[in-house]
């Protein structure tokens, strides 16, 4: 703790300083972000880190296995972070980011030890169709490669949650949002997109077209509705 204490030190006298400017026109300006990150709460996974972002450009929301539970009435974290980020600070762009060796995710994989500890068992069961998923459709994995497959079916599942918020839904309709669903391999340093056309995770590559689980366009479904009449 005290190292911890000793770089809070450091940052009001070196760090601050040398981005006064940019603190100055956020205190004077207010804050907008880029994009909205869901992302776990895993110390190894520092979202800002990987974005290479500065003070004022992403929205972070983090919680044990990146978990976006479903709109309903009772209020929650997540759903008031989303909320705010899409009604008040008009994020555009919202990222739901898994990562490799999640341990809420392989608890999710093996729920042994998880009557200890109910409020988590809880909280995952919101990733209860990813397990279902990877357990009825790939039955055959095994280990590290079960974990991993239930990560990634998770991002979609939470994406699919997602979408069922209001401001989300209202803002997709619109064309005005683009979801992504990343996964972060902190073994190799890579970032792995969806592809919301093929359903695959493509690795993030400079000379390539950023993969997206979902591209903003707008909804007419209207229309759509009275020209079939």
């Amino acid at each position: 703790m005290n190292e911890l204490i000793g770089r809070v030190f450091n940052f009001e006298k070196t760090t601050f300083p040398a981005s006064s400017e940019l603190f100055g026109e956020l205190t004077a300006k207010g804050q907008f972000p880029k994009a909205l990150i869901i992302s776990c709460a895993d110390s190894r996974v520092v979202p800002e880190h990987i974005v290479q972002a500065d003070p004022g450009d992403l929205f972070v929301c983090r919680n044990a296995g990146n978990i976006v539970p479903p709109y309903s009435t009772q209020n929650g974290g997540v759903t008031s972070t989303v909320e705010y980020a899409v009604a008040a600070l008009g994020v555009r762009d919202i990222i739901v980011c898994g990562h490799s060796d999640c341990g809420a995710m392989k608890a999710l994989s093996d729920p042994t030890g998880l009557e200890a500890m109910p409020n988590v068992a809880a909280w995952l069961k919101h990733g209860a169709a990813a397990e279902h998923i990877v357990s009825t459709c790939h039955a055959d994995l095994e280990g590290k490669d079960r974990v991993r497959a239930i990560s990634l079916e998770n991002i979609i599942a939470q994406l699919s949650h997602l979408r069922t918020h209001p401001a989300v839904a209202a803002g997709i309709a619109r064309g005005e949002i683009t979801l992504h669903g990343w996964f972060v391999d902190i073994h190799a340093g890579q970032v792995m997109g969806l592809n919301g056309d093929t359903g695959e995770f493509i690795t993030l590559r400079e000379d390539r077209d950023l993969p997206v689980a979902l591209a903003a366009r707008t909804r007419f479904a209207t229309e759509y509705a009275e020209a079939a009449e």
